[in-house]
This record gives C-alpha cells, sequence and structure tokens, in this order.
C-alpha cells in the first residue's frame, strides 16, 4: 500500500505512523503533505482532500468531473454500495468547499423526482418502490454529513427538499417485514403493520436532528478545523445526472406479474439493514440521539463492507469507532443481523443465550445460521461453553426447539473437531452426551471385522472389492453386474452390493469417494437409471452413513454432481417416511434438500452467466466477420494495373490473406452462435427441470401438511397451531416465560424454555411442533429460491396453491416470497 494510502486510512488513530498523536487536525495536515508530494508523480490515484483544492484547483475539478461519471455509472448498473457511498462523498466534498451546495441540492432533488415518479400510480411502477425507497434512503443518510452545512448555506433549498421528503412518504406504500422478520410472532402478530418501517423510522430520526439544529456528535468534522482555509478555495459545480427509467408496468396486469416486479426491485435494491432487537433500548441505545443508531449501523456494515476477509482490521476498526458512547450491545445486535460473530465476548454470549431463549419462535433460516454461526464461533474458543446453564433441555421432549438446537449444534462441533474433544467440553454437563451424534464410523454392510456370518452376498462384495483393486474398468464391471450378480439375485441385492462396496472402498477420505465415483459412477448409473432406483440408491447411502450425517450428505451431494442422482429422486427420498418422522428433531433431512436445491440454482445461474458471456463471444465475432469482409471487399473492388491494364483486385497476395481472415472470421462467428444454441438449449433443459423440482417440492410439503394439521377453523395462524395442544394440555401458565438479563454480561436469571412453557415443560405437542417446523422450512426454502420460484409462479397458484390449501401453508409460501397474502 502507497504511503498515502497508509496514512489516509489510519486517521484519527493512536499509531507509529503519525508518532503515536492522536490529534486530528496534525493527522490530516501531515497526510496532505504526503499527498502533495506525490500528486505529480500519481495524479490518477490520489484521493480528494479538500486542501488540494486550495494548491491545484484543476486536478480537483477533475476528480469532481470523474466522480460525477462513476455516479452516473453506479446509478445506471445500480450499484447500490457505490451509490450511497458517492453520495456520502458528495456530501463531504460539499463541507469541505469543493462542491456548491446547490449542486448537492439538485442531486437529492433529481433522485427524489424519480422516486415520486416510480411510486405514482398513474405515472409510474409502483411495484419499483425499493429503487424509490433507496434513493430516499440516500438522501436521508447524506443530512447526518451534511445537514448543518446546508441549512446555514441554502436554507430554502433543503427546506425544499425536506418538503419533498415529507410528500413522498406520504404517498408510498408502508413496507411490511412479513416473511422478513427475524421471529416468526413478528409475523404473526402484523407488527410490520403497525410499526414504521426502516424508511419510515430514518425519517423520524433524521426529523428529531433537524429539530436539534443537526447538532451530534457521531459524525466527525475535520474540515471544521480548516474553515479558515477552506472558505477562500473555489467550489465546483457537479454535472447533471439523471436516474434511469423503472421497467414498464406488465401489459397484464396481475397479483403474480406485480410480485414478480416487486421481487426483481428488492433484489436489486435491498433493504440494508433488517434490525435484531435482542436486548432492550435501554441497554442498546443508551446515551444516544434517536440518529446515533442509524449512524452507528452504517459505519458497522460499511467496515463488514470494506474489511471482509481482513479479520484482524475489521474487529479492530469496529471496535473503535468515532463515537463518544459505548455501543457493544447494538454492535452486537447489527452484527448478529448479518450472522456474523461479536467482538465482545460478553454481550455476544448475552445476545447467544437471548436467542437461544427464544428458538422456538426463530424464523427457521434464522435458526439454521445460528447454529452453524454458533458452532463455528465455539471451535474458534476451544469449545469453551457453561454447557451446565442448557443441561435442562435433556427433560424437554425431543422436539422441543431447544434441545434440537443444543444437538444439531454438537453434532456440527463434531464436524469442525472430533467426538472426544466435543465429548470433553461438555464435562460440566455429561448428561448431554445423550444428544452427541454416534461414534463411529460407516456401517458396511458386508463387513467381516465383527464376526457377522459370511454370506453370498458378502461373497459378491469380496469379489467386487477385489475387482475393484485389480484396477478393472467400468465396463468390465458393468458386465460382471450384468451377467453373474442381477440375473441371480434381483436388483435389490445388486443395488445394495454395488453401492454398499464402492462407497466401503471410497470411505477412507473425500478424495478417495470422489476417485471411485469418476472411475465407477457408470456402474451405478447403468444399475440406477430413472428415479425408482435412485431412491433405493440413496437409501442405501444413507444407512451406510447413518451414524455421519455429514457424510451421508456429501456423498449424496458429490452423486448429484456426477448426475448419478436426481433432484427429484432426492426430493421423493426426503419426503419419505422415515425421513418426514426427522422433520422437526434433526437437520439430517433437510441439510441433503437444502444442497440439492442449491446445486439445481448453482447450476441454472451458472448457465446464465455463461450465455451472457458467449453473447458477448457473438457479438463480438460477428463484427470481427463483418470487418473482415469489409476489407476484403474494399480490396477486391480497387483498381490495379496488371501488364498495364487496369484489372479489379489489390495484391494477389493480400487479397489471398484477407480471403483467409474473413473466411476464419466466418467460421468463428458460426462457432460462437453453435456454441450459443448449444447453451441456450441446456439453459431450456435446465428450466424445465427446475420447475419440475419446485413443483414436486412444493407438491410433496403440501401433501405431509395437509395430512397433518388441523382444519383451518381451529388453526387459521401460528398462534392458533401452537395452543391446540396447550388447551388440550391445560398447562399453567402463571410463570413468566421471559427472559431477564442483568447489566454485566447477560446471563438468565432462569432457565426456562420457550414457546409457551414453564420450568423445564415444552407444552407444544409434538404435531404441533412437526407443522412448525416444517412450514418454517417452507417459508425459510421460499424466500432463499425466490428468483427461480417467481417465474413458475402461475403454475404453482394452478397445480398446488389452489383455494382447497390449507391457507397456514399458503401463508408461508407467500410469506417467505414476500407477496401479499390476499
Amino acid at each position: 500500500m502507497s504511503s498515502w494510502k497508509n496514512l489516509l486510512l489510519k486517521i484519527g488513530d493512536n499509531c507509529p505512523e503519525y508518532g503515536n498523536s492522536d490529534d486530528l487536525k496534525d493527522h490530516i495536515e501531515t497526510c496532505f503533505g504526503v499527498i502533495r508530494r506525490e500528486l505529480e508523480h500519481s495524479s490518477d490515484d490520489v484521493p480528494h482532500v479538500g486542501l488540494l483544492n486550495l494548491e491545484n484547483e484543476d486536478f480537483v475539478k477533475k476528480v469532481v468531473e470523474t466522480t460525477q461519471r462513476k455516479f452516473q455509472d453506479a446509478l445506471d448498473s445500480g450499484n447500490c454500495d457505490r451509490i450511497r457511498i458517492l453520495m456520502r462523498f458528495l456530501t463531504v466534498m460539499m463541507c469541505s468547499k469543493i462542491l456548491q451546495p446547490g449542486s448537492l441540492v439538485v442531486v437529492f432533488e433529481t433522485l427524489l423526482s424519480s422516486a415520486a415518479t416510480t411510486v405514482d400510480e398513474d405515472k409510474g411502477n409502483p411495484s419499483w418502490q425499493a429503487r424509490a425507497d433507496f434513493y430516499v434512503t440516500c438522501i436521508l443518510s447524506c443530512l447526518p454529513w451534511g445537514g448543518a452545512e446546508l441549512i446555514e448555506q441554502v436554507p430554502e433549498e433543503i427546506e425544499r427538499v425536506m418538503a419533498g421528503l415529507e410528500a413522498y412518504l406520504s404517498i408510498r406504500r408502508h413496507t411490511s417485514d412479513t416473511g422478513l422478520s427475524f421471529f416468526e410472532e413478528d409475523d404473526e402478530s402484523g407488527k410490520g403493520l403497525v410499526e414504521k418501517d426502516f424508511l419510515e423510522d430514518l425519517w423520524h430520526r433524521v426529523q428529531a436532528l433537524s429539530s436539534n439544529g443537526w447538532k451530534l456528535d457521531s459524525v466527525p468534522r475535520p474540515h471544521l478545523s480548516f474553515e479558515a482555509q477552506l472558505v477562500s478555495g473555489k467550489s465546483h459545480e457537479f454535472g447533471p445526472i439523471s436516474c434511469p427509467e423503472q421497467p414498464d408496468v406488465p401489459t397484464a396486469v396481475s397479483g403474480i406479474t406485480h410480485g414478480k416486479q416487486k421481487h426483481d426491485a428488492e433484489l436489486k435494491y435491498p433493504q440494508r439493514i433488517r434490525r435484531l432487537n435482542i436486548f432492550p433500548a435501554s441497554k442498546s441505545e443508551v446515551d444516544m440521539q434517536p440518529i446515533d443508531r442509524f449512524i452507528l449501523e452504517e459505519y458497522l456494515l460499511d467496515v463488514l463492507l470494506f474489511f471482509n476477509g481482513c479479520r484482524k482490521e475489521c474487529a479492530f476498526y469496529m471496535v473503535n469507532l468515532p463515537v463518544p458512547f459505548r455501543y457493544e450491545y447494538l454492535m452486537a445486535e447489527t452484527i448478529f443481523s448479518q450472522a456474523l460473530p461479536g467482538a465482545f465476548p460478553a454481550v455476544v454470549a448475552g445476545a447467544v443465550r437471548a436467542l437461544f431463549e427464544k428458538i422456538a419462535d426463530l424464523d427457521m433460516e434464522c435458526r439454521i445460521r445460528f447454529i452453524l454461526w454458533f458452532s463455528h464461533h465455539l471451535s474458534n474458543f476451544q469449545f469453551i461453553w457453561p454447557w451446565e446453564e442448557w443441561a435442562y433441555v435433556l427433560d424437554l421432549p425431543k422436539w422441543a426447539p431447544q434441545r434440537v438446537f443444543v444437538q444439531e449444534v454438537l453434532e456440527r462441533e463434531v464436524r469442525l473437531s472430533y467426538w472426544d474433544k466435543v465429548k470433553q467440553s461438555i464435562e460440566n454437563a455429561p448428561a448431554l452426551e445423550e444428544l452427541l451424534p454416534p461414534k463411529g464410523g460407516p456401517n458396511f454392510k458386508y463387513s467381516m471385522e465383527d464376526g457377522r456370518e459370511r454370506s453370498e452376498e458378502h461373497a459378491l462384495s469380496a469379489e467386487l472389492t477385489n475387482k475393484v483393486k485389480g484396477r478393472q474398468t467400468a465396463r468390465e464391471i458393468i458386465v460382471w453386474v450384468e451377467e453373474s450378480v442381477y440375473p441371480i439375485h434381483g436388483l435389490g441385492v445388486t443395488i445394495k452390493v454395488v453401492v454398499q462396496t464402492l462407497l466401503d472402498i471410497g470411505s477412507k477420505s473425500f478424495t478417495h469417494l470422489i476417485t471411485v465415483l469418476e472411475r465407477y459412477g457408470q456402474v451405478i448409473s447403468k444399475i440406477c437409471p430413472d428415479h425408482d432406483k435412485q431412491l433405493m440408491l440413496i437409501e442405501e447411502v444413507s444407512l451406510f452413513w447413518k451414524n455421519n450425517t455429514q457424510n451421508a450428505a456429501i456423498s449424496i451431494d458429490r452423486m448429484m454432481g456426477y448426475r448419478l442422482i436426481s433432484n427429484l429422486a432426492i426430493v421423493r427420498w426426503v419426503f419419505s417416511p422415515e425421513n418426514i418422522d426427522q422433520f422437526h428433531t434433526s437437520d439430517r433431512p433437510w441439510e441433503v434438500l437444502r444442497n440439492a436445491v442449491s446445486k439445481t440454482y448453482n447450476r441454472i445461474c451458472d448457465l446464465r452467466k455463461e450465455i451472457i458471456s458467449l453473447k458477448k463471444g457473438v457479438t463480438l465475432a460477428e463484427e470481427a466477420a463483418a470487418k473482415a469482409k469489409a476489407e476484403l471487399e474494399a480490396a477486391e473492388s480497387k483498381l490495379s494495373l496488371v501488364d498495364g491494364e487496369p484489372v479489379l483486385g489489390g495484391n494477389p497476395a493480400r487479397l489471398s490473406r484477407l480471403k483467409l481472415h474473413a473466411e476464419k472470421a466466418k467460421n468463428e462467428e458460426i462457432s460462437a452462435k453453435e456454441s450459443l444454441e448449444a447453451k441456450e438449449a441446456l439453459f431450456a433443459r435446465a428450466v424445465e427441470e427446475n420447475e419440475a423440482l419446485y413443483l414436486s417440492l412444493y407438491r410433496n410439503f403440501s401433501n405431509v401438511l395437509m395430512e397433518r394439521l388441523p382444519d383451518a377453523s381451529r388453526a387459521g395462524t401460528l398462534q392458533d397451531l401452537k395452543s391446540t395442544h396447550a388447551d388440550a394440555m391445560a398447562v399453567d401458565l402463571e410463570e413468566p416465560s421471559a427472559m431477564e438479563l442483568d447489566n454485566e454480561n447477560g446471563r438468565p436469571k432462569k432457565s426456562q424454555s420457550n414457546g409457551g412453557s414453564s420450568g423445564n415443560v415444552y407444552n407444544i405437542g409434538e404435531k404441533e411442533q412437526w407443522c412448525l417446523s416444517t412450514l418454517g422450512y417452507v417459508k425459510a426454502f421460499s424466500r432463499q429460491y425466490a428468483s427461480e420460484i417467481w417465474p413458475h409462479m402461475e403454475k404453482l397458484d394452478a397445480e398446488v396453491l389452489s383455494e382447497d390449501t390449507h391457507p397456514l401453508f399458503r401463508r408461508a409460501v407467500y410469506s417467505g416470497l414476500h407477496r401479499p397474502i390476499n
């Protein structure tokens, strides 16, 4: 890193680069001196600093012009992070007298005009409100950095902007977080329809800042130290910008077309953070102005964005933000909202305990991420955790979410370490060993080590092992199977012997498995060509690795990768009776399903990228062929003298070269088009497979839920479903279930399970919990793969989500897709 960049990064830090001084003004002057010296040598790679404007106006003018071009490019491409950062940069340049305040107001009003037009029912396309909200959020987010200067220099203009913002807030639609809430109870209670949404909340915080005279201490204002100098510099104008037009309103407007466009808009212009309120505001926002929470979240998210991959630096800057108040609780909430570990162990521990107490109400996708993060977090801290606090989960039924959480965390820890190490980590709660996964390796049916009686199948397995060790080819083994195994022993034994034996040979390591599948995958493909036989194949894999969930998932995933197993066969296996019974007590079937859907999703995404690349290649090839043809025709049309007589055509050697070049260019064009056609054919087939996958998945979800959900008249909401068993049991719920945290480290005063529990009692029945868990997975899958589901929504509505579908199932799907229920 060049010296000025290093200095710029460390402005404000007490570090050797600045002589261990923490004087901000000295830092800026030192950094400016270095930049000024380097300006002549690297003018294209020097930052924009207000002091430079005093000595080199032309250079700063170029910076402003470059910023204008980059900002327009960011608007055209929809690069949200770049738009947001550049707008803050424009605001800071205005504060440093580089940019005229009127120019910044014009930028604000351009974005505001676009936003207002977008949400206009008659002139715009309200489906794209996400973009309009993003533009307005960017404007509001600039005001803490420059509101004081704007109100001082252009008071009428900024008041006009504020009035426009208020007008926009009055005509836009309130956005609901339904389907995006961290806790199911928030969706169920309709809190998203009552409370302020993110933009309304930010507007409220900015209004409070305005009422306070734009005074705040959480935004550094280094330009004030140089105000007397900066005022003598020239303020530059910012060139005009334009916002891209919103997509046209579909000619046939329906709930599906509106929902699809709304989803596309929210995908391209996502809300930056969805707040996870773990702690009471009395802890997370103490000694703060309302706007300070937003500013702190911006700092934290920017640090995570720009220092992604630099963990040490990321942690350093997160705990050293330029704010005059404590923020560890708010930092923990912000970081947990991004599914990352926190920086203050005691506060993180309190957050973990708080989330654990509410685990039954935690969104299923969040619950899975919590399990994955927490197990990884513990692996970085020697697996140390006061497990005795949670030992009471053993007294809960096997389907209680807290018990399942502990079980899944321990299983993930074993993956990250080894069984004995994890057992040692729970020595303060030895009874929890009951929740550890089985200790053991493969479950090979034809092993001779345990003294089993040798059968004919054992002999076949041994013969196959010898053939593999003898390096026989896949074709030779297929002939052996077709002549000596299948005709005599039948399909069932054939699949068992081949699959079990090959898995045993590949069980030593992941590399061994890959080698076996690459060499002998054709054997498996030959005996398992259709979904029915592939279902038998998956069952054998699951039995072989019944003591190792991770290896079972990896083996099935690799077999799908080699096209030995289809995604439809995996869906059938997941919804087999044995797995259905585990839906609420184990992540094993869900992990396999997630892998299968993700692999299908990745395949179609990769094909899209390849097609885009090939289309660019075709365009280039067409241009090259046209150019080569034009050069040849031009050469052929020229007159030249041969033996004193005028003839058409130039130098014969040159003409020959041009002909060859034109032919080659034409062939390359044809080849590029053929490659594109082939890839588009693959894509079309993948889209069909995608549709078949989601139809199968949701049909299966619908069927199993319809069999188990109570009648809609008794369970129209999740709360009704939760209370079904409780009402029948008539459980006494006098003791409060909410967890109280002490002021120091968030330890619970009393261990309790939630979800309508008292003491160590979990009063939601097994059938009800099964329904709750399965509905949670429906919502999670719908949300995660919404982009691929929306194109097939009409068919799903017609074939799966019909009027006789249970309302709770339909609500889970719609909620995950962020689609209005009614």
